[in-house]
């Protein structure tokens, strides 16, 4: 595909929204489409960025599915670049422009896209221990770790640093490294609570699947693997 001024780059200059075919070498059937994040005009993949669109009121609203009609504005999927895209008036700027509707962005855009990316998470957690695959407590976490049952330790962010270093020697013990496992950090206590129904839940585990025909973790893993790049680690950007 050319670079020329007549091609994507000004296509892409001007907002519209299109694929960017990745020049990687590979065969094209495997080629994995791109976006260009309207704010850092980094070249990402569709994972790596959110989707936006205007409702038929002209309100800007997130796509995270990337299903809804409408001429899109991808950014990057974190809370800094979502947030500059409203102060530097990039939504107007690319799709106003492009149609005869007043582009509304409601203060505190971030922050939604946010909570949807929290409600997604925990909803998903919740799938996860109806299937039976969520074991909570310290002591059963540690058990499991041992057994080589977990496929992800969930801590909450405002729980204590000293339980997250026996967990994390545990982790160590059993595989010969504290990163052998993925760590969801991003919710708090209280998350934990209202997503499992019951009260003072800090450390949780989704264990493996017993069966090939086990339905999966409700989509969990990459639920929370979104949110946690979406706000970075509480428990770092917090102290």
């Amino acid at each position: 595909m050319s670079n020329t001024p007549d091609g994507p780059k000004a296509a892409i200059a001007e907002g519209a929204e299109q694929d960017i075919e990745p020049d990687d070498g590979s065969p094209r059937a495997r080629r994995e489409p791109k976006r260009q994040c309207a704010v850092s005009r980094d070249v990402l993949s569709k994972a790596e960025l959110i989707r936006f669109v205007a409702d038929p009121e002209g309100r800007i609203v997130s796509d995270l599915k990337a299903v809804l009609p409408g001429r899109g504005v991808w950014v990057r999927a974190d809370a800094r670049h979502v947030a500059l895209a409203e102060q530097n008036r990039v939504f107007a700027r690319l799709l106003g422009k492009k149609s005869d509707q007043t582009i509304i962005v409601e203060a505190g855009l971030a922050g939604r896209v946010e909570k949807l990316l929290l409600d997604r998470a925990m909803g998903a957690l919740a799938l996860a221990q109806k299937s039976g695959r969520i074991i909570t407590g310290f002591a059963k976490v540690e058990s499991a770790i041992g057994n080589d049952n977990v496929d992800a330790l969930i801590v909450a962010s405002d729980g204590a640093e000293d339980s997250l270093r026996k967990l994390k020697q545990a982790i160590t013990r059993r595989f010969g490294s504290s990163d052998a496992l993925q760590l969801v950090r991003s919710f708090k206590g209280v998350e934990l609570d209202l997503a499992f129904g019951r009260t003072n839940v800090i450390h949780a585990a989704l264990t493996k699947a017993e069966k090939k025909t086990d339905r999966g973790d409700g989509g969990f893993l990459n639920a929370a693997e979104r949110l946690q790049t979406y706000i970075g680690a509480r428990a770092e950007t917090e102290k």
